[in-house]
């Protein structure tokens, strides 16, 4: 068997990693000159900036691959136990993470705490709401306006009001096989289940995906793109510019829209469907500032007067020798992403410098016109996106987003590939 992956993001290299270790052969294909996919990290004036995921958690399989890439010494591991905030009437107030913390903070009030000890007592997500919907049923209009409103549509920078439940609540609907959110957590914290840590590396997200790079080179093919896939046979050709590969499955990695002109010949229906999903676009400021915070960073709640979605405290979480990366655009204000670098570098710092009362300069800007999947109603047409046999979308509009969803979705598809080739050579031994 030979699989044939589309896209050298961390999906895409997990993929071709672990299918190594199990012995399926494979070869991926990369239109970019770099591994990684949205994972993205550079050095400006010597400090490290992230233009993608600002950090991740160290679940197992990111383990097993660090250990693989032997990046043991260069891992870079955070106080899971740091504060996180947000920006509200005026000032940053800690979103409580703990019970201890739930009793201190002022991000909610006597009556609000009471609503969401309640949550309990309701009832279960409905696919006939909007994330907002859920949220305010299950703890109250004030942690919903406060706390989970600016966290939860922080994380795809999108209004929660606008997202359908059957799509943006899917990590929600397991979590609730409890019949409960708080039970769920609280379970998790007497059983003595602490939060995954936090980590990067010492030259930031990227190191990860270039080391497994390197121990794929001969399977991935950079600077390769797929220009369609067409049937041949009991498998699947990959036709690039470098040469036509035939396969047996493949795996596709990419953005909806990519994937959706590569299924044109062989699936029209879900190649139309993908075609209307809408991506957030987003815009990164990097700052440096002589802050001194400790913290993840923080949201700004929704109908503060700023522009800036969030901040994440690269500096206090990895010592970034004074680094800040700054969000804007989202669903809120997706016009701003287009504005001149100037502009966006003025709003971020300003709006920095308000908030966190030191000053700052403007280190990079970086923009991603198609930047988070926006889990809004165009998300309905994904129940038009059914692929052929054979080929499987491994992407985080199909799946969970974040690194280790990703990476226990590579590590579940290398293990279905290897158990399929031994079937196989189980009958034909036969």
């Amino acid at each position: 068997m030979t699989v044939g992956i589309v896209g050298a993001g961390i999906t895409g290299l997990a993929l071709s990693e672990f299918c190594r270790e199990r012995g399926v052969d494979t070869v991926a294909f990369e239109a970019s000159s770099e591994p990684g996919g949205v994972i993205r990290s550079t050095r400006v004036d010597g400090r490290v900036l992230e233009h993608g995921p600002q950090r991740t958690r160290l679940t197992d399989g990111l383990e097993t691959l660090i250990d693989a890439c032997g990046l043991r010494s260069d891992l870079r591991v955070a106080d899971a136990d740091l504060p996180l905030y947000v920006y509200a009437d005026g000032r940053l107030r800690q979103v409580p993470l703990s019970m201890g913390a739930f009793m201190r903070t002022d991000l909610l009030s006597a009556t609000g705490k009471l609503r969401m000890l309640a949550e309990p007592l309701t009832e279960g997500a409905r696919d006939d709401e909007t994330a907002a919907d859920y949220f305010t049923r299950k703890f109250g209009d004030e942690a919903y306006h406060n706390m989970i409103a600016p966290l939860f549509g922080g994380i795809y920078g999108s209004d929660p009001a606008e997202m359908p439940g059957e799509y943006a609540l899917r990590t929600v609907r397991r979590m609730e096989r409890s019949g409960s959110l708080v039970r769920a957590a609280l379970r998790r914290r007497l059983q003595g289940k602490e939060r995954e840590a936090p980590i990067s590396f010492a030259d930031g997200m990227a190191q990860l995906p270039r080391a497994l790079y390197e121990r794929n080179a001969d399977r991935v093919h950079l600077e390769t793109p797929v220009e369609g896939i067409a049937t041949q046979g009991a498998g699947y050709r990959l036709d690039t510019a470098a040469g036509d590969r035939v396969v047996d499955e493949v795996v596709v990695t990419a953005r909806a829209d990519v994937t959706a002109g590569l299924l044109d010949t062989v699936d029209p229906e879900s190649a139309r469907a993908l075609r209307q999903l809408y991506y957030n676009p987003l815009a990164y400021v990097h700052l440096a500032s002589e802050a001194d915070p400790a913290g993840f960073g923080y949201q700004v709640r929704h109908d503060e007067s700023l522009r800036t979605l969030g901040v994440t405290w690269n500096a206090s979480l990895f010592d970034r020798d004074g680094v800040y990366t700054c969000f804007l655009g989202g669903m809120k204000r997706p016009g701003l992403v287009d504005r001149p670098d100037d502009e966006l570098g003025r709003v971020a710092r300003e709006e920095f410098e308000t908030v966190m009362g030191a000053s700052a300069e403007v280190l990079n800007v970086t923009r991603h016109p198609r930047g988070m999947p926006a889990y809004d109603g165009s998300w309905t047409a994904m129940e038009s996106v059914d692929p052929p046999e054979g080929i499987t979308l491994a992407t985080n509009y199909t799946g969970r987003m974040g690194v280790p969803a990703r990476v226990r979705e590579a590590e579940r598809l290398a293990g279905r590939f290897a158990e399929s080739e031994t079937a196989t050579a189980a009958v034909a031994g036969a």
